[in-house]
């Protein structure tokens, strides 16, 4: 019973450490942000560095929130899931509150805070894919086999969704739409059970869109910029310009015409044209490498906790890498013109308040999940480690009497039961195996 002791002891006092390529492309993209918000505001204000002073202290403000979630152990967050779910609907409730919400632009999305306002949409990405993610543990076979467990995530972000509409924010209704339907397959709902819930949910957007004249514009906008080059297309015809000014090495940072209030909003939805513009192509392509980092470094993160049964840490690091990744492509799209404008920013890098601080918190969160997935994987290390002299020292013990086995045998079998149902078996969510 001494050996048992001393490896129980050993295998609490192993810790994890945090996955460096995560980090640091977290870090360069933040840097980077740093550097392009400076940029592209310094003609905005009569203080050159009003918007860059402002986007410092957010970072800071985002790194202590990142380095508190990289302490905060996943089973504590895991046990108060329902918890997290009042929390996003009382979030996009609350900017309704007379005196507590505030209005931009005829947009009700912002929380009045004093000495700044708040998205709380923001904060509702984290708390619902951390929410979503225990749902998926807890009804794993269930989402699998049956039409009530798959729709229940339905229904509730079709409820977040309708609250975000009566802002409005549509960009972020299809980002929870997106992550919802990208997350519940790589939970193991079937693709034939997926289709037609998003097919209602893709013509329900499409009706919004041709219900509202102004999001009616945005996509005839998209579709040619030139023919209304002053009016609706103006934004988009303007980030073409700076792009194509780019070309392979840019002009050189600081060197940005269009930013000199020629191209709206360069320092957050449209800070990537000040990007090509400034640093060219060049520049643009090392940007998207680091996404593609960031991103596939989550993905495999996420496929190593899955194979390791770690599912709640694997499927937060789905639902953080898919809500960045698609953020991203669309942010660029919208950049490109390739798709309509969404009024989403760049993560990381554009200029936001809320935006940063809460995709700081998304980065810590993920790098807990990668501290404790090393933590397991050293440990199971030393178990292995220590298996074969526990089991030689255990062949000098009594022989077990016939009770004693047979108890053991009926433990065994209860526990290879444990977590299974009766509801057809799920399939683990597999991109390959990756090295």
């Amino acid at each position: 019973m001494d050996d048992y002791a001393r490896q129980a002891t050993r295998l609490e006092a192993i810790g994890g450490h945090y996955d460096k390529w995560l980090l640091g492309a977290a870090v360069a993209l933040a840097s980077l942000g740093i550097v392009m918000v400076a940029s592209s505001s310094i003609a905005l204000t009569r203080s050159p560095f009003y918007y860059l002073d402002r986007h410092l202290l957010f970072i800071a403000i985002g790194a202590v929130l990142a380095a508190v979630a990289m302490r905060v152990e996943l089973k504590k967050v895991e046990e108060h899931n329902r918890l997290l779910l009042v929390a996003c609907a009382v979030l996009l409730l609350v900017v309704f509150v007379p005196g507590l919400g505030s209005t931009v632009n005829g947009a009700r999305r912002w929380i009045n805070l004093g000495v700044s306002k708040f998205q709380t949409v923001e904060a509702v990405k984290v708390l619902y894919i951390v929410w979503l993610s225990s749902y998926l543990v807890r009804f794993r076979d269930e989402v699998n086999a049956t039409w009530p467990a798959m729709l229940k995530p339905v229904g509730v972000v079709g409820f977040l969704v309708c609250l975000l509409l009566l802002q409005p924010d549509f960009g972020s209704s299809t980002l929870l739409l997106g992550i919802t339907i990208c997350m519940l397959v790589l939970g193991g709902a079937q693709m034939k059970r997926i289709v037609l819930p998003a097919l209602v949910l893709l013509a329900a957007l499409v009706m919004l869109v041709i219900i509202e004249p102004y999001r009616m514009a945005r996509v005839t906008s998209f579709m040619d910029p030139w023919v209304d080059q002053l009016g609706s297309g103006y934004q988009l015809s303007n980030a073409l310009m700076a792009i194509g000014r780019g070309e392979w090495f840019g002009v050189g940072l600081g060197a940005s015409i269009q930013k000199l209030n020629y191209l709206p909003e360069a320092h957050t939805d449209f800070i990537f044209s000040v990007i090509a513009e400034e640093l060219g192509f060049a520049g643009v392509c090392s940007i998207v490498a680091l996404y593609a980092l960031l991103v596939g470094r989550a993905l495999w993160l996420g496929m190593r906790c899955i194979e390791m049964r770690r599912h709640f840490a694997g499927y937060i690091a789905f639902g953080i890498a898919l809500w960045i990744g698609l953020q991203t492509f669309v942010s660029i799209g919208v950049n490109l013109g390739i798709l309509p404008t969404k009024g989403l920013t760049l993560p990381l890098i554009s200029s936001g308040g809320s935006s940063v601080m809460m995709t700081c918190v998304a980065i810590g969160v993920l790098l807990r999940v990668s501290w404790e997935y090393n933590r397991a994987v050293r440990r199971q290390e030393v178990r292995e480690e220590d298996s074969e002299p526990l089991f030689e020292a255990a062949e000098d013990e009594p022989a077990a009497t016939p009770a004693t086995a047979g108890a053991i045998a009926v433990a065994m079998q209860r526990s290879a039961a444990r977590g299974t149902s009766r509801m057809q078996q799920r399939v683990e969510p597999t991109f390959g195996r990756i090295a």
